[in-house]
């Protein structure tokens, strides 16, 4: 089996795009697992970035010469690029931000601020990430509402039962993780917008792990709020976007105060921007909206239906093959799975597999993956991710399950 019969992408011609996979780590051909932490770059992207710092370099809309033109038209051409992506109504509903951990504060630190009082309360769910509680809880403690957290079962799926029943007349907002950094689960976002909505209800989607994986249309699901981070689709580190429905960022205040966010400013009052602008105060990372852009591109030139039909090939191999080593048990089988498998051995530490595991030139993350509330549901301290995209091979796949076996020879 190899990705162009399963889905006519050629792994290895894609490979090429990605300078940094061509090299060894201890004397092993890289093999890099790690894709949930960060995806590695193309080189469409390297080169997006560095041609802006070497022939445009400017700060955006307040030059009105003939390189900050240059660099606003593409910074502004990267939010309709996001647009397109995320199948959003109008480019004011993208606003660039560092990644989906401040995209959510954002969220909690406006809408939260504005909406939450004494008695109302949050729903989350048990499987998000430290990104999607820990501002929650802060919001909810100033504001002296509560956190609600909808439970999941042993498969790593959410109990949509409880779900149903956590949501009331106090519940102020949802919010959702929309594929499980640390369990691979794919939720049905959809249809808890839907439940959301039918009870009044808003909801913000974390789509950090899933926009790299799966086709988002903001329209089709729904949401009110969807964030995610750019160096996690192939993109640059530092950039990240929030989608809004604009109806709502309209009655929003900002985030931020300073430059580019305002319309007027006196000492007296300040009037501020429409949205997107609003929220983008001071200057943004423009290299970064730009080689997100290029990143995007990239990938949609792919095809996301085709990297969904490998990587789920990837996934479904690498599941069966880590299910037969005697002593290792996954963490999280849910039906619908995205790139991510997440295992222990009996009686060995995640970081010491990791450990085995990098100087087979396999890179993995071993951890908590910032979802501690996970790891206590199954009762472990850590676990080990190998987690997918589309330039990696079933050969590393092989590699793994057999650094693996290393690993329990060596420590169990």
């Amino acid at each position: 089996m190899n990705a162009t019969s399963v889905t006519g992408l050629d792994v290895e011609v894609i490979r090429k795009d990605f300078p940094i996979l061509h090299q060894t780590v201890h004397g092993k051909p890289l093999a890099y697992l790690d894709n949930a932490a960060t995806t590695q770059k193309p080189r469409v992207v390297i080169d997006a970035i560095r041609q802006y710092y070497e022939s445009e370099n400017a700060n955006i809309h307040r030059g009105v010469h003939y390189l900050s033109e240059r660099a606003t038209a593409d910074y502004e051409r990267a939010r309709s690029v996001v647009r397109a992506f995320l199948n959003a109504r109008d480019s004011a509903e993208i606003i660039f931000v560092r990644g989906t951990t401040e995209a959510i504060n954002l969220v909690a630190a406006t809408y939260g601020r504005t909406h939450l009082q004494p008695g109302d309360e949050v729903l989350i769910t048990a499987m998000e990430h430290h990104s999607n509680i820990v501002p929650w809880q802060m919001i909810c403690e100033e504001r002296g509402a509560r956190l609600r957290v909808v439970p999941i079962n042993d498969h790593g799926e959410l109990i949509i039962e409880e779900f149903e029943k956590l949501l009331s007349a106090r519940t102020r907002l949802a919010a959702i993780t929309h594929v499980s950094n640390a369990l691979g689960t794919v939720n049905p976002v959809q249809e808890l917008v839907r439940l959301c909505h039918a009870h009044g209800v808003p909801v913000l989607i974390d789509g950090a792990q899933a926009v790299a994986h799966l086709r988002v249309d903001v329209q089709a699901l729904g949401c009110d709020f969807y964030a995610f981070s750019g160096h996690k689709v192939y993109g640059p580190t530092g950039i990240g976007v929030l989608y809004g429905r604009k109806e709502l960022l309209e009655r929003m205040p900002p985030y931020q105060g300073g430059g580019d966010m305002i319309r007027s400013v006196s000492f007296e009052r300040t009037l501020y921007a429409d949205p997107p602008y609003r929220f983008e105060a001071g200057t943004p990372h423009i290299a970064g909206a730009i080689g997100l852009a290029a990143a995007i591109e990239y990938l949609t030139g792919l095809g996301i239906e085709q990297v969904h039909a490998w990587e789920s090939q990837l996934v479904r191999y690498g599941v069966e093959q880590l299910a037969q080593i005697p002593g290792l048990r996954l963490i999280g089988t849910p039906r619908e799975r995205a790139a991510v498998i997440s295992f222990v051995l009996d009686g060995v530490h995640a970081h010491d597999v990791g450990t085995v595991l990098d100087l087979e030139g396999i890179a993995v993350r071993a951890g908590h993956h910032c979802a501690q509330p996970v790891m206590q549901r199954y009762g472990v301290p850590a676990t080990v991710r190998a987690s997918l995209a589309v330039y990696n091979r079933l050969e590393e796949i092989d590699r793994l399950v057999m650094a693996v076996r290393k690993a329990k020879e060596l420590l169990g």
